[in-house]
């Protein structure tokens, strides 16, 4: 089995991104996900594959999990990592058979609520498993609701004087404005 170091080169990036020089070693069969976009390659930041063949020069060939076939060299693009877990926000738009979620209740309602729970949960195609720091304040936290008005209802509250809250009332709005309020989630 054939397997190749590459290193980060922040001098070889461009955009307003930060990034810092890590040594990674990748062999074949590795879950991967692209960590920038590459026009040439045809694939999306955070898009996931599995290494298929590698060699000592750097040249790879990733089978995307959307069935196409990839190859480069690592020293052309650089911007690969681990692809075996991911965040609930890259996560979005994809499906897996089984997903484990980590729910730190210590973080902001901003990160951990009833979206997050959504999206989360949603991945799953057969189970879905939850893993918190604090169980018995898990139900509240994931069931926060953040919805913020839209610019429509903020000008018109505006214009009527009204004071702006950060919640509103979701009768009247659009299916997919109301996404995320049906969940509920048991805690064995």
């Amino acid at each position: 089995m054939n397997a190749v170091q590459e290193n980060y080169d922040p001098r070889r990036l461009s955009g307003v991104a930060v990034y810092y020089e890590v040594d990674r070693v990748f062999s074949e069969g590795d879950r991967v996900q692209f960590t920038a976009p590459s026009g040439d390659l045809h694939v999306a930041n955070r898009e996931l594959g599995t290494i298929q063949k590698i060699n000592d020069a750097g040249d790879l060939e990733i089978r995307m999990d959307s069935g196409r076939e990839v190859t480069f060299n690592i020293r052309e693009h650089p911007h690969l990592d681990r692809g075996y877990a991911v965040t609930s926000h890259s996560s979005q738009g994809q499906t897996a058979d089984r997903v484990l979620i980590h729910v730190d209740t210590e973080k902001s309602e901003l990160l951990v609520n009833n979206r997050f729970a959504y999206v989360s949960v949603s991945r799953g195609q057969y189970d879905a498993q939850i893993y918190t720091d604090n169980r018995g304040e898990l139900a509240r936290h994931l069931s926060r609701d953040l919805l913020r008005p839209t610019a429509t209802e903020t000008e018109q509250r505006q214009d009527s004087g009204q004071i702006i809250q950060s919640k509103i009332e979701v009768q009247g709005r659009e299916p997919e404005q109301q996404q995320a309020h049906g969940i509920w989630l048991g805690v064995a």
